[in-house]
């Protein structure tokens, strides 16, 4: 089968397409014949060698975390799925190995994808939806009349983020580019800030919870529109953040927390609800596989509306 590895950290020109044998299923796991393939900063991130300490420097190393696609075999011990069922799913972030043609996973990586929702829709929900999910899950109190200020919110975390906010009852912000305006409103945003005309930090307005997605607004600088007793959640932390946001948050009212995604089956059939309720996942791009080389190299330097 092909699949795309490197065998040393680079930019997208260390990938490579090779040959190699179909992996094998044990009692335990499914064998997946692999429909598509989400593209996430975390795939460059990891190739490019800043996760070393989380992923390792074994080579050769696959990529991709999230996919969606068919059962192909399973393991005598698999009661769950039966060959040819729909699924979608995510392996371990940090072995990323999905950008292949068949990959095993076991069941508690995957969900029944719904009826409705096209394998490229499935492929992007999983890491995005997670972690928006786990957002509101443990880091975030978001009720109804909560006043939420969402920093470039016209990606994959943001389209999900957005509309769970508004099925929660929140008063939602939404803060994109000229781009993304249409998309923010959309998914129900409330109230649509294009950044290249209107500085949110002097608008004046103060709010319960911020999420930053854009890696641009600080912590000190999201002070100024935070209300006494407020969060600022930070989805793109490095080892810096991690350890400033826990001192923050023991002696501050405006806490700062940091969002480190896990993974979870409950996560995967939650979103699955959500799509089987109308729940809107935007793909503006897909990209042939062979044309893997092209898409790493395209998808950082792009301003994305939902997932690519």
């Amino acid at each position: 089968m092909k699949k795309i590895i490197y065998n040393q950290f680079g930019d997208a020109g260390v990938l490579e397409m090779a040959d190699v044998a179909v992996p094998a299923v044990s009692e335990t796991t499914l064998l997946i014949k692999v429909k598509a393939v989400s593209i996430n900063p975390l795939d460059w991130k990891i190739r490019n060698g800043e996760m070393k300490l989380m992923s390792g420097s074994k080579f050769p190393r696959g990529t991709g975390i999230d996919f969606s696609g068919i059962v192909e075999a399973t393991g005598s011990s698999i009661k769950q799925y039966k060959k040819g069922d729909e699924v979608f799913g995510l392996l371990d972030v940090f072995k990323g190995v999905v950008l292949a043609e068949y990959i095993i996973a076991g069941e508690k990586d995957i969900a029944l994808k719904p009826r409705g929702i096209s394998f490229e829709q499935a492929a992007a929900a999983p890491v995005v939806g997670s972690a928006a999910l786990q957002l509101f899950d443990t880091l975030l109190n978001v009720q109804k009349g909560t006043e939420l200020l969402i920093n470039g919110a016209s990606g994959g975390i943001g389209m999900f983020a957005i509309q769970i906010a508004k099925m929660k009852g929140a008063i939602v912000t939404a803060v994109v580019s000229d781009n993304g305006l249409q998309a923010a409103k959309d998914w129900g945003s409330d109230f649509v800030i294009n950044y290249r005309k209107e500085d949110v930090l002097k608008s004046g307005k103060l709010y319960d919870a911020i999420i930053d997605l854009s890696n641009q607004m600080t912590y000190s600088a999201a002070k100024k529109i935070m209300k006494p007793s407020s969060v600022y959640v930070n989805t793109a932390p490095g080892p810096k953040e991690i350890i400033s946001s826990f001192f923050i948050s023991l002696f501050s009212r405006k806490k700062y927390k940091v969002l480190m995604l896990k993974p979870s089956p409950v996560y995967l059939k939650e979103l699955a609800t959500y799509m089987k309720q109308g729940l809107a996942i935007v793909v503006s791009k897909a990209y042939r596989f062979d044309t893997f080389k092209t898409a790493y190299t395209e998808v950082p330097k792009a301003h994305i509306i939902g997932k690519l």
